[in-house]
């Protein structure tokens, strides 16, 4: 009986590691890759980056490999840093506009003998421009003086450098009741003042488009009416520059 005979034994397969060693270059490759891109300082180039990486490794929406969100909105540093928050520095730069402003009307204003009666005013909503009633306007009229529409010009030219706020005039008046030919209300006498005031605001070359005219009436005091003090700090004009985050309300007006 024959014997079988063996099948040669196939020769081993040199060229096996350099699968091993594809994959470890590659997993350098990328290892370097997010080392330099936590090195780099420049977001939009390490969200890049980071996106790049993500869909190189089969990755979907929503956070990537190296920490970073694919949308917009708070995001972390990989390294226990502190959250990269770009709507805090935007809110930076809107209050640091905004108190440019505020310095240059202040020294408009103190140069104009106007302090005793303009005082502006940092609120949550924006620059607030007040101004005593008496300084624009005789008594029940809503005709600004023409003595006065030069400083209120100037004001303006001011608050047009300030590029994308919307700004918004409200009129107010006291508790005490008007009826007169011209006017039927303080309702009435506090829109046309304010109204009068937009349009030499307009004429100084703000953009109409950024302004905005109310009357407040009697409805939104600031003191008690109850003593003469406080019914003249009630009668006012106030000219507030909305900080951004409030003047996306306007647009949908």
């Amino acid at each position: 009986m024959s014997r079988k005979k063996k099948a040669p034994e196939k020769e081993p397969n040199s060229e096996r590691y350099m699968l091993t060693y594809s994959d470890l270059i590659t997993l350098l490759m990328i290892f370097f890759i997010v080392l330099y891109s936590m090195s780099n300082v420049d977001s939009q180039k390490y969200q890049q980056v980071a996106q790049s990486l993500s869909a190189a490794m089969g990755g979907g929406s929503g956070k990537n490999i190296v920490g970073l969100s694919t949308g917009t909105g708070t995001s972390s540093k990989a390294g226990g840093d502190e959250e990269w928050q770009p709507e805090e520095v935007s809110l930076t730069s809107e209050q640091d506009k905004l108190s440019d402003v505020k310095k240059q009307v202040d020294n408009y204003l103190n140069k104009n003998n106007l302090t005793g009666s303009v005082e502006t005013i940092m609120e949550d909503r924006g620059l607030v421009l007040r101004f005593k009633d008496s300084l624009f306007f005789d008594t029940g009229k809503a005709d600004v003086k023409p003595a006065e529409r030069t400083k209120l010009v100037d004001v303006g030219k001011i608050l047009n450098a300030v590029q994308g706020n919307y700004i918004r005039v409200e009129g107010n008046t006291d508790n005490v009741p008007i009826n007169t030919s011209e006017f039927a209300s303080n309702w009435q006498l506090s829109g046309i003042r304010a109204t009068n005031v937009v349009q030499i605001l307009a004429e100084s070359g703000i953009d109409p488009k950024r302004l905005q005219g109310q009357g407040r009436g009697e409805y939104n005091p600031i003191a008690a009416n109850s003593t003469e003090s406080g019914r003249a700090q009630n009668r006012r004009v106030d000219i507030i520059i909305l900080d951004s985050k409030y003047s996306g309300a306007e647009t949908n007006n």
